[in-house]
């Protein structure tokens, strides 16, 4: 595999929706720059470099760092919605779908580490209209958890007082990931998902868990 199709850490990222190669070449260097020091210490040189292209070049393919970043962040939360709601969707009682919708979304924060540290926390650095769109991916996110925990409230599986303050905790849970997962640690990205998953039924008292685990 190439240096193209990777991101810093040696994970894999395709980006197979970015075209043409030099515009993803670019896209690529961006998220490892923007990983290592941060959006606003980058410069569309360091990127450049990075994608071995000449600065001039970058712009062919996005007028400024922030496009960069904006199609990052949005390619970045369609994945992100694409796990959720796909475990949400699927068969089953709303504790299977939740734990597959956590060890899913936790296996892409840590498989994925690099691209979801800049996807998750560099939301701040997009400008008002960017950031607004990027707001809105979240909270369809943000939906899809809610849904599955009114399910299970619904069908009696789990015991919930407060459904937001829930949902934004099972979300961040998960984020955060991102953030401390090393590749060379104890645990893998599949570990991680499925103790997460348990966190997570715990939290939300499912009954289901608790009636296995006893």
């Amino acid at each position: 595999m190439s240096t193209a199709e990777k991101t810093a850490g040696g994970e894999a990222q395709p980006w197979g929706e970015v075209t043409p190669d030099a515009a993803r070449r670019l896209l690529i260097a961006a998220v490892e720059a923007f990983a290592e020091r941060g959006y606003h210490a980058t410069t569309t040189r360091d990127i450049a470099g990075r994608a071995g292209m000449s600065p001039a070049a970058l712009y062919i393919h996005y007028k400024t760092k922030e496009e960069l970043l904006h199609r990052i962040s949005r390619i970045g939360h369609e994945k992100a919605i694409d796990i959720l709601r796909t475990a949400a969707r699927a068969e089953g009682s709303a504790t299977e779908r939740l734990a597959e919708a956590v060890s899913s979304f936790v296996r892409w924060h840590a498989g994925g580490r690099t691209t979801a540290r800049v996807v998750q926390y560099e939301l701040d650095s997009l400008g008002p209209e960017a950031r607004a769109e990027i707001v809105a991916l979240r909270r369809q996110c943000n939906a899809e958890v809610r849904g599955i925990v009114e399910d299970g409230i619904r069908t009696g599986e789990f015991d919930v007082l407060d459904v937001h303050g829930t949902t934004l905790a099972v979300l961040s849970l998960c984020i955060d990931v991102a953030r401390w997962f090393n590749v060379e640690g104890p645990m893998t990205p599949d570990e991680v998902g499925a103790l997460y998953a348990d966190l997570v039924l715990r939290m939300v008292g499912a009954k289901e868990h608790r009636s296995a685990g006893s």
